[in-house]
């Protein structure tokens, strides 16, 4: 097996405008060896991965970033299970369902993890890594001989297994489904199942609107419950928790739960503290975007996300990442004290809704997380703050400059066709940090992309860097963490953080990772009242007090994991559970 994996981008690699650089400058080819040559079909290079070197000249000249040359872990032995083609991304190992339990897979976007759902539900065929030729099953068996995954195999070739997935993205409904959310529902059999699972997840307030005017939660709830409902041995959620808040995320963490019981369950979850409360055992997932992936072994689930943290897997003598992620394990001691406006109070009343926030005052250099159940006027509140929506009362910060990114992002006809670069180039007028940010949100290697075809998690980090680089006084976020994996989420909190302080600022952060928005916000703006028909939002106030007020109502506490500082939520009526309710301690356990 080669040491070094070589992946040429083929949608960015435009050899027209090179003239085959690469194979011009690669030392190996100027020894007159042929490291990279050309393929006769569509003009672009081949890379040798046994003669390559590993020089990385190649990769450095390329003047669109097409090239990338990894060295693989030295204690990697095996062949990959599935290779896309010669110079493309290969994966390494697989998850293995377990019956009656949930398996988590928690790592980096573009690792692989779609790729593992694809070949576990029979949609692609593991080759090895040998892509000139079909691969007989026997060989195939031969590779997970005395495994879990040879009885898995076995059944799924006879056609034993059904699989239901609920994919990632989610705003693709409503172009595939039309009318009410109760015209689809009472197509679906087992009513009673349905009955129940709407209970749970309390889908009462969806049942009359048409799929079109859906929030991103409620299609979210929608997508969970049609996955739920039907006849499977094994479901898959790709990011179950995406734009739901905090309660709905640990009601659909129990659903899944309750699937659990009788059937082979996997989830690919961003939200740590979802993962942790939902998760039986995790598989880890680590590499190079893009690139390869190497799928770990099983682990507990508080083993693994911690080991996951920690960047280092012991066991098999892996680094996949220089620093280890450590939270904050204590209060903030640090506030901001230079005031920098005072916003309104304001009234706004709809036909079926009405609202009321305080005012309150910001601070230079200072981030407002805002945080509240759906439905109750967070992005009201921002788009009252933005003069999109106009207030009965009060008045939008007109004077100032503002910086927005919309929950939902929505990009017209023009903007599809674009490169990411072209786009940033429009969009980022303060050329102070363009950078910096562009570095920090690793979008070098999408700059030649277009907008169109970019995933969903590529898409936010170009939305934020967006926002981000432009002039503003204040910087409007509604749900920035959306799609985005773990050490993505870590990266954007610690720049908007940096942005923000740097120049002075403000912002206000809507999100609902609980974890990302306490290690981002100096202090939280709390929203409350009734889902759909009326909320509240209290002035800021210092995180502790808005952390417990805000889960007191919901009655959900978490401690902190002493390894890592990460939050835990803690099993209803635990004995934790109880001793923190009676402390009023509910997310800061000193």
């Amino acid at each position: 097996m080669p040491k070094r994996i070589a992946v040429l981008d083929r949608e960015l690699c435009k050899p027209t405008t090179c003239s085959h650089l690469c194979k011009r400058i690669c030392p190996v080819n100027r020894s007159e060896e042929e490291c990279i040559t050309i393929n006769s079909d569509d003009n672009k290079p081949n890379i040798d991965e046994l003669l390559c070197i590993g020089c990385g000249i190649c990769v450095n000249k390329c003047p669109t970033k097409a090239i990338s040359i990894v060295n693989l872990p030295g204690e990697l032995k095996e062949n990959p299970v599935f290779r896309y083609g010669r110079n493309q991304f290969q994966l390494f190992r697989l998850p293995i369902p377990k019956p009656r339990m949930v398996v988590g897979l928690i790592g980096q976007n573009g690792i692989g993890k779609s790729t593992a759902v694809k070949i576990l539900s029979d949609k692609m065929k593991p080759n090895l890594g040998l892509i000139d030729k079909d691969v007989p099953f026997d060989q195939i068996m031969d590779m997970f001989k005395g495994s879990e995954l040879q009885n898995y195999f076995t059944e799924l070739q006879k056609g034993n297994v059904r699989l239901a997935y609920k994919p990632q993205n989610i705003d693709e409904i409503p172009k595939t489904f039309k009318g009410n959310v109760s015209d689809i529902f009472s197509k679906m059999e087992n009513q009673e199942k349905l009955s129940k699972l709407s209970d749970i997840l309390r889908t009462e307030s969806i049942m009359n609107k048409d799929i079109k005017t859906l929030s991103g939660g409620e299609l979210q709830l929608l997508a969970v419950i049609a996955t739920m409902m039907k006849d499977a041995d094994l479901y898959f959620f790709d990011e179950p928790s995406s734009y739901l808040d905090v309660e709905q995320r640990l009601r659909v963490a129990a659903a899944i739960r309750m699937l659990s019981k009788d059937k082979m369950v996997m989830v690919v979850e961003h939200d740590l503290a979802v993962a942790d409360y939902l998760a039986d055992q995790v598989h880890m997932l680590y590499g190079k975007p893009a690139v390869f992936g190497v799928i770990s072994k099983p682990y507990g689930v508080r083993v693994g996300i911690n080991t996951y943290l920690e960047g280092m897997i012991k066991e098999e003598n892996v680094r996949f990442r220089d620093e280890e992620i450590i939270f904050r394990k204590g209060m903030k001691n640090t506030l901001k004290t230079k005031h920098f406006l005072t916003f309104p109070r304001f009234t706004k009343k709809f036909d079926k809704f009405s609202l009321e926030t305080d005012s309150g005052n910001l601070y230079k250099g200072e981030i407002i997380g805002v945080l509240g159940p759906n439905a109750t006027g967070k992005s009201t509140f921002i788009n009252m703050l933005t003069g999109n929506v106009k207030p009965d009362n009060g008045e939008a910060l007109g004077k100032m400059k503002l910086a927005y990114k919309p929950q939902r992002i929505e990009l017209d006809d023009d903007e599809k066709g674009l490169t990411v670069r072209l786009y940033l180039q429009k969009e980022m007028t303060d050329k102070t940090m363009k950078q910096r940010i562009i570095h920090m949100l690793d979008l070098d290697r999408l700059m030649e992309k277009k907008l169109s075809s970019l995933s969903g998690g590529e898409m936010q980090s170009v939305s934020i860097a967006a926002t981000l680089g432009k002039e503003f006084d204040i910087l409007l976020m509604d749900e920035p963490t959306a799609f985005l994996d773990v050490e993505q989420r870590l990266r954007a909190s610690k720049l908007i953080r940096e942005v923000i302080e740097s120049k002075e600022l403000a912002a206000f952060i809507v999100d609902h990772d609980l974890q990302i928005l306490d290690a981002m916000s100096d202090r939280l703006m709390i929203f409350d009242g009734k889902r759909g028909v009326h909320g509240h939002g209290m002035a800021p106030m210092n995180s502790k007090d808005g952390m417990n007020h805000f889960l007191r109502k919901i009655g959900i506490t978490f401690r902190r994991d002493p390894q890592t500082g990460r939050a835990r939520a803690n099993k209803p009526d635990s004995q934790k559970d109880s001793e923190q309710k009676s402390r009023n301690a509910y997310y800061y356990v000193e």
